[in-house]
């Protein structure tokens, strides 16, 4: 398959940017969604529609008691949009590649960077109760992949769309790696009333519902409160990005275990060994699951996949000496990411200066497999191992946790 390359063409501004935006107070910088009227209707996604008490029972974001009653969405849809699904772990790459450049002008290049990214504050709404920093130097960022096809969608509060990826990315304290663990967008938990309610209120629905009950404050609450990590930083990304950052990189190469034929327009044949793919294609073959026996594990494994060839790309020499390429590369994924308001990608760039592709571990949440429970097909966590190694994430001891729980080469450990 060939690629294809953005080289020469304009990146696109539009992503969750927008006119007559409201600045965000204090913070000198534009408030990312748009104010949305008010609709009471639940816009289901598909396969991915929340339910709650049983089989085709509609929900909406959390009220009094847990998930009930309509959600904010947008009125006059022409018909459903295809289902196509998010990496959010793409967001992390712009940060590692800008480890790779050094000197004055790459920190003023980045400062630019920094000032053209999308922010908000999925922070502000969580008034308490929020994990302790046990270790200082440390620092976790959720990275959230969104299922909106709207690129105005708000990310800050309910919304239509649930996450279609949920990854906890752990950098300990010496920054020489990173650990990323992807939690299974079905695994059942609770999810709080709001951003702002205690971990206990609520109910227990699918981890990715959160997303859109509350956007990304209830997101990063209900990870806490089920993790008991503290989350510093918060990326995220939708479709269009991931596809113009593949595309920036001129493809990637992308091993396939299997061959098979998607279940989406335009029914591509992926052939068993390694495919040189474009971004169109990558998306396309990254959600695929129900070909396979393991379903939505073997996604899980195909966005690790992506990533790690992702960034061995970005990092080669082709990319890092090609300054058109590598803006290209940097400004696609910088026009597709929202981030906290605190964060920065030179600061980020100086405390990943020692990692790559070779330095980045993926775990999947321990889990006991699926079940049914009200109706619905969930993943069940493991909560013996899964407090273990978040408690080892909080307390920095992941390397000593992968050593007494990996598996062969020790990547997916624990899932």
């Amino acid at each position: 398959m060939s690629a294809t390359s953005s080289a020469g063409a304009p990146i696109p501004r539009h992503l969750n940017r927008g006119a007559g935006r409201a600045p965000v107070p204090g913070s000198g910088r534009a408030a990312t969604g748009r104010a949305r009227p008010s609709d009471t209707r639940w816009y289901p996604a598909h396969d991915e529609a929340p339910r709650s008490g049983g089989p085709g029972g509609p929900v909406g974001p959390p009220g009094p008691g847990g998930p009930g009653g309509g959600g904010p969405g947008r009125p006059g849809r022409r018909g459903p949009r295809p289902h196509w699904g998010r990496i959010g772990l793409v967001a992390g790459v712009a940060v590692l590649v800008l480890a790779l450049l050094g000197g004055l002008g790459a920190w003023f290049y980045a400062r630019n960077l920094d000032d053209d990214l999308a922010r908000t504050d999925p922070f502000a709404g969580i008034t308490g109760g929020r994990p302790a920093k046990q270790v200082e130097g440390a620092f976790n960022i959720l990275l959230v992949g969104s299922d909106s096809r709207d690129p105005d969608a708000p990310v800050d509060g309910s919304g239509k769309w649930r996450a279609d990826t949920v990854i906890v990315m752990h950098i300990p304290a010496d920054h020489k790696r990173a650990y990323l663990v992807s939690v299974p967008r079905d695994l059942y938990v609770p999810i709080p009333e709001s951003a702002g309610a205690s971990c206990d209120s609520g109910s227990r629905n699918k981890i990715n519902a959160a997303f859109a009950f509350g956007g990304l404050p209830l997101a990063v609450k209900t990870v806490e409160c089920f993790t008991d990590v503290r989350i510093d930083h918060v990326m995220a990304i939708d479709f269009g990005g991931f596809k113009e950052v593949t595309d920036a990189l001129g493809g990637v190469d992308l091993k396939v275990e299997r061959t098979i034929t998607s279940i989406h327009k335009p029914y591509r044949t992926f052939t068993k060994g390694v495919n040189h793919m474009n971004g169109a294609e990558a998306l396309d073959w990254v959600r695929q699951r129900k070909q396979f026996p393991d379903g939505d594990f073997a996604r899980m494994r195909h966005q690790q996949e992506f990533l790690k060839a992702l960034m061995d790309k970005a990092a080669s020499t082709g990319t890092l000496t090609n300054p058109k390429k590598l803006n290209d590369f940097l400004r696609a994924v910088t026009a597709a990411v929202t981030v906290d308001q605190g964060f920065s990608l030179t600061d980020m760039a100086v405390q990943f200066r020692s990692l790559r592709g070779d330095n980045l571990t993926f775990v999947t949440s321990p889990h006991l497999g699926g079940q049914t429970i009200d109706g619905q097909s969930v993943v069940v966590s493991d909560r013996e191992k899964a407090l273990a190694m978040y408690k080892a994430i909080a307390a920095d001891r992941m390397a000593e946790w992968m050593q007494a729980n990996q598996k062969g080469s020790g990547d997916n450990a624990g899932g």
